[in-house]
């Protein structure tokens, strides 16, 4: 369904930092830096990335929104949560663990990231 998703960043450094840390977390390899200074993470999925914004107004988060990323496991969602936190991110909504709800159980994970972006990792479980 998705190409790519890009978030804003006030400093595209810390935000690798960042993302390298907890997509690293889940098995990706470190971003890299193009020509215009922004960063991408491709994969065989898609690509992510993040960028200053072209408008050169401050990045801001999206109220509503969340990127969330799948986790092969509870342990990599954890992984992910600890690396995150240890890289600038931080904490938001519940703790880390299984959730409930119409689409079915699921092993969730939340941060904020350095320019505020809600992000998630994702597990569903059987």
């Amino acid at each position: 369904m998705f190409s790519h998703i890009m978030v804003g960043a006030n400093d595209i450094q810390e935000s690798k930092a960042f993302y390298d840390a907890v997509l690293g977390a889940l098995g990706h390899g470190p971003g890299f830096i193009d020509e215009n200074g922004r960063c991408f993470y491709i994969t065989d999925n898609g690509i992510f990335a993040i960028t200053k914004p072209i408008d050169e107004n401050p990045a801001c988060h999206g109220n509503g929104s969340t990127i969330g990323f799948a986790a092969a496991d509870p342990a990599a969602a954890d992984a992910w949560h600890a690396a995150g936190l240890a890289n600038g991110g931080t904490d938001c909504e519940e703790a880390p663990g299984v959730r409930e709800g119409g689409l079915g159980k699921l092993y969730l994970a939340y941060l904020r990231d350095p320019s505020g972006n809600k992000i998630c990792a994702l597990h569903r479980m059987g």
